[in-house]
């Protein structure tokens, strides 16, 4: 599928993957200490900023940040339905792979269940922009995929999906190149029930 084509599916499964998903869970837990670490060397008046990368509707990951926190999805029917479920965020469409944010815009990342929707060849470009936007010293929190695939799931959600990964270490690799370091992984429950496994990365300086 082409990056057209994603958009599209997204648009067509935007609200039932919203309805079907649990809101709550362990990787939303996660949060928490992404949070800690963001908050860490920022003040009342200088509240950190965050980014989520594939926000959907917001429920499971834009709505647990800051206020004022932006969320990027290509769908435009899930920004649809994340002005309901977040109207305090700045919701914007777009690729990850190019974000349009300037450079050292943010002091955390979460990108959750969202890289593995773009071609895996495209990885390396979509974490170098992560670590562009990142502030040093800023946090990623993201998920891990295990597997080595690349592949259309047709039926997923009533629709089709494209879904793609180097797998683990190559995925770690990547993300070590793009400026990452201190990384840390867990494994937690996804949105539908089944395990993930999580990585907390943090930008190196240049």
């Amino acid at each position: 599928m082409d990056r057209s084509e994603v958009r599209r599916a997204w648009d067509e499964v935007a609200e039932t993957y919203a309805d079907r998903r649990d809101p709550d869970g362990s990787d939303a837990a996660l949060i928490d200490d992404f949070l800690a670490d963001i908050r860490s060397d920022r003040t009342e008046a200088a509240p950190p900023t965050a980014l989520d990368v594939g926000c959907g509707d917001g429920a499971r990951t834009l709505a647990n940040l800051p206020p004022g926190s932006v969320g990027l999805d290509v769908s435009r029917r899930g920004l649809e339905l994340a002005t309901g479920t977040v109207p305090d965020a700045r919701l914007v469409q777009g690729e990850m792979s190019a974000l349009p944010f300037a450079g050292d815009r943010f002091d955390g990342i979460t990108a959750y269940h969202a890289v593995f929707h773009v071609e895996r060849d495209r990885h390396p470009a979509v974490y170098r922009e992560f670590a562009r936007v990142l502030r040093p010293g800023g946090r990623l929190l993201m998920t891990l995929p295990g597997g080595r695939f690349e592949t259309v799931r047709r039926g997923w959600m009533g629709g089709r999906m494209f879904f793609s990964s180097p797998g683990r270490e190559r995925t770690l690799s990547w993300l070590r190149d793009a400026g990452f370091g201190d990384v840390e992984t867990t494994t937690a429950t996804d949105p539908l029930g089944s395990s993930t496994e999580f990585v907390l990365a943090t930008r190196h300086a240049a």
